[in-house]
């Protein structure tokens, strides 16, 4: 479909040609025998933060099921909006480094085949609704909407036109993550924050820090504030 050949295009900006190499960074531990030569070897012991998330509480059969169906595109698209934020400042700093335009150019262009070859049919199985998810999660990890991640890198008009062709599928390259203004988001980052407390997700932190704890007790209230709402109304319609 041409809405996932959109997300492909995007893509092909944030992968950088030559291969990374990537070390993990480890902690050296030390361990010390605490005996009667050497009482003060351990002072103390450091532990790792452990924080504890609250789970969403959903009694609603359907409320359930939607949920657990955004669960599976939210863990299906992740992999893509990661790549997205971790190539797109290596592929800036490769770009400043050179100076020629011809060279910029045939840079991208090794970039393209690249991608191209890589990822094109993985990103046309994507649905509609991985596709909009997915347009939302490279908000949360770049702060920049798709649209203007293409407009910066191509041109205006073709972003343009990029827009005006995913609407035709109910895709928005302009949409933004709000997680504080539309649940589907806050549904979304409770999905990414269990994800990485299980392992079940590569943990990476948004480009705007966000706090679940109060993230959470935001639609919390609000949730309590509707309820008091109803009950109110039905009183009055009692009277």
């Amino acid at each position: 479909m041409k809405f996932l050949i959109i997300i492909f295009f995007f893509l092909k900006f944030f992968v950088l040609w030559s291969q990374d190499t990537t070390t993990a960074s480890t902690q050296q531990k030390k361990f010390y025998d605490l005996t009667d030569e050497n009482p003060e070897a351990v002072s103390s012991i450091e532990l790792d933060e452990v924080v504890i998330y609250p789970k969403l509480k959903l009694t609603n059969r359907k409320d359930i099921r939607q949920y657990l169906i955004l669960k599976r595109k939210v863990k299906r698209v992740w992999p893509y909006a990661i790549l997205a934020s971790k190539r797109l400042d290596s592929l800036n700093k490769r770009l400043e480094q050179i100076e020629s335009k011809r060279k910029r150019r045939k840079y991208t262009r090794l970039i393209q085949d690249y991608i191209e070859n890589r990822f094109t049919d993985e990103l046309k199985k994507l649905t509609k609704t991985e596709g909009q998810i997915l347009v939302k999660l490279m908000h949360r990890q770049t702060g920049i909407t798709t649209f203007d991640l293409v407009k910066d890198l191509k041109s205006g008009w073709r972003a343009f036109w990029y827009n005006t062709t995913a609407s035709l599928f109910n895709i928005s390259l302009k949409e933004t993550y709000q997680p504080y203004k539309v649940k589907e988001d806050f549904y979304i980052e409770s999905i990414l924050v269990h994800g990485f407390v299980k392992g079940e997700l590569e943990k990476q932190s948004p480009n705007s820090a966000i706090d679940f704890i109060d993230l959470f007790d935001h639609w919390d209230a609000a949730k309590e504030k509707n309820s008091l709402l109803k009950h109110s109304k039905a009183l009055e319609n009692k009277k």
